[in-house]
């Protein structure tokens, strides 16, 4: 996942580094509260698990270029449902490092714009979590509506990201925008795959409740 090199300019990117911590700093309260929660063994687990398959999600799942990005199978709201949303961040933002690091070298001075991109949108499906699915309900009993409703945000978070980011760099001209178009509208096709995923990894999860005492899932999703 990310945007085209220096579709952003060094200068303009400034910006970036500040999205960017604040989106690390919200992350540390998530890790906190993750180790408060359910201690630091389970934290560090669940985030190499999530560091692993979001590695798988950049360089094995097929991904394809379209106008300003990347179209990724990038399943964030998975993520969040099985693992908790502190390992989600933890493994989106170590998993696109990892990619720059030794397989997309040239991605690395966008890192903190795409980082941004990726994590914000995470924000946003928790608190959507916390407050579209009952406190009563474990995850392993979400509904398909609810699904979707995660999905579309995530995905839309991210196509809206990626968005700012060309329009900040390039300008509003008619190439720059219809890249953006192309780049969204073959993105949100993901929303038809993802949901469907996230039921059918759910799904095997509740046939695997012994899961919930190993701490390599979020309590969440059984309780």
């Amino acid at each position: 996942m990310h945007i085209e090199p220096e579709l952003v300019s060094p200068a303009k990117m400034v910006f970036a580094y500040a999205t960017a911590a604040g989106a690390g700093a919200y992350s540390a309260k998530l890790a906190w509260d993750s180790i408060r929660n359910s201690g630091v063994v389970s934290l560090a687990a669940r985030a190499v698990i999530s560091i692993a398959a979001v590695f798988v999600f950049f360089e094995i799942f097929p991904h394809y270029p379209v106008g300003v990005s990347e179209v990724h199978l990038i399943l964030g709201t998975t993520l969040l449902l099985i693992l908790g949303a502190a390992p989600a961040a933890i493994g989106l933002a170590g998993g696109l490092l990892i990619q720059g690091l030794f397989f997309a070298p040239f991605d690395l001075p966008q890192y903190f714009a795409n980082v941004t991109t990726l994590l914000v949108p995470l924000f946003a499906i928790k608190l959507m979590a916390d407050r579209i699915i009952p406190a009563s309900t474990a995850y392993v009993d979400l509904k398909y509506s609810q699904a979707l409703a995660l999905s579309a945000t995530y995905q839309g978070g991210v196509v809206l990201w990626v968005g700012f980011w060309a329009l900040y760099g390039q300008g509003f001209g008619a190439e720059n925008l219809q890249s953006v178009l192309s780049f969204g509208a073959a993105y949100m096709l993901v929303v038809l795959i993802e949901p469907l995923a996230d039921l059918v990894i759910l799904a095997g999860a509740k046939l695997v409740r012994g899961l919930s005492r190993t701490g390599l899932v979020t309590k969440r999703l059984y309780a």
